[in-house]
């Protein structure tokens, strides 16, 4: 079944045929956010709504009009758009003056880029002076420094239609977050409870990437950013996109009850307190008998609000006793570098007591005379 009667969605094939367009112009009309797309079903596959296709059918060029805005083309009838050759369109094209729609590998994982036909015949009409004659210095400085600005400037359009569509500012803040290396986004959020939020609201990867890993690994890399100016530019964004976000709603918390986005929408306050893991009662029951002051009293005082299943695993447990925590209440520790010297200190009276344990044991070793 194809069409979901409770949300009135059908499949992208659906989709596809009711807009006439091919399966990769439809996937190419998605990522560039020509057509929206809802994640629903299973898997969080994307669907369509009905009322989008029928917004998209009324218009009066359609289908032709669609069809165009979505015609991608290659390096060599791009170039014969602009009546230039291949070789003077791909300098154009690592100047930054054209921005790719999409990307694919070939057999020898060479990254082949597609540019939007519609923006090509644009750029002849609006910089004719760039397609005859010798190119301006600058430019030819910037092609003998190797500089190739087609990736970064793929990037910028995926983002830009990213957060466009994302109406929740953790799930901006993700996808900033997602041309970022993992280390870089640690640097910037030092929570780990709002980096796991942020890895869970990452956006999908493009349509269309391959599935071998030699492969999968060039095409990793040019969905991250890698030029010093770009990293630093989406740091600063990401930085300003999570105050924007903390003020919103604070990343949940583990066991936390989090509301549907039906029942007070993306921006709504989260109720803090409603259930607790036994991961963070356990973890803070033992931080409190640790330090001499018994459990926390968010534990002791309201039992009933508490949800602890039976017993845990041991990986679970060794996770929860070495990783950072917050308290059960809902506020965030006093301190949290406070917690890391006080998680340092207790670190260094294990070795010392483990390193005293070790040297009398071998004092009392029996000696054996040869």
């Amino acid at each position: 079944m194809t069409v979901d009667e409770g949300t009135n969605t059908v499949t992208p094939g659906r989709a596809a045929l009711e807009l006439e367009l091919r399966r990769d112009e439809f996937q190419l009309a998605v990522q560039l956010g020509l057509v929206r797309a809802v994640p629903l079903g299973e898997c969080g596959r994307p669907r369509i709504e009905q009322r989008e296709l029928d917004r998209l059918r009324a218009a009066p060029d359609f289908p032709s009009g669609l069809r165009e805005r979505v015609r991608a083309v290659g390096t060599g009838e791009a170039a014969a758009l602009l009546d230039i050759t291949p070789e003077r369109f791909t300098k154009l094209a690592r100047t930054g003056h054209l921005s790719p729609a999409r990307f694919s590998l070939n057999r020898y994982r060479a990254v082949v880029w597609s540019y939007l036909a519609e923006e090509v015949a644009e750029f002849g009409l609006a910089c004719p002076a760039l397609l005859t004659g010798r190119l301006p210095l600058g430019l030819r400085e910037r092609l003998a420094a190797h500089e190739d600005r087609r990736p970064r400037n793929w990037r910028a359009r995926r983002l830009a239609v990213q957060l466009r569509a994302a109406d929740d500012p953790w799930a901006r803040a993700a996808a900033i977050a997602s041309l970022l290396d993992p280390v870089q986004v640690a640097e910037v959020v030092d929570d780990p409870y709002e980096r796991n939020h942020l890895d869970l609201l990452r956006p999908p990867p493009p349509p269309g990437l391959p599935v071998r890993a030699a492969a999968r690994e060039v095409a990793d890399r040019l969905t991250r950013a890698d030029d010093p100016d770009e990293i630093l530019w989406h740091r600063l964004s990401l930085a300003l996109a999570l105050d924007e976000a903390r003020e919103g709603r604070p990343a949940p918390y583990p066991g936390e009850v989090v509301p549907s986005r039906g029942a007070g929408g993306p921006g709504a306050p989260r109720e803090r307190g409603a259930e607790v893991s036994w991961v963070s009662a356990a973890r803070w029951a033992r931080a409190g008998v640790r330090e001499g002051t018994g459990a926390p009293a968010a534990l002791t005082a309201s039992p009933p609000s508490l949800s602890l299943p039976g017993p845990a695993p041991a990986s679970s447990v060794a996770e929860a006793v070495v990783s950072d925590e917050r308290p059960v209440g809902g506020e965030r520790p006093p301190s949290r570098a406070a917690a890391r010297v006080r998680l340092l200190d207790r670190l260094r009276r294990r070795r010392t007591e483990g390193a005293a344990r070790r040297a009398e044991g071998r004092r009392r070793r029996p000696v054996s005379w040869p």
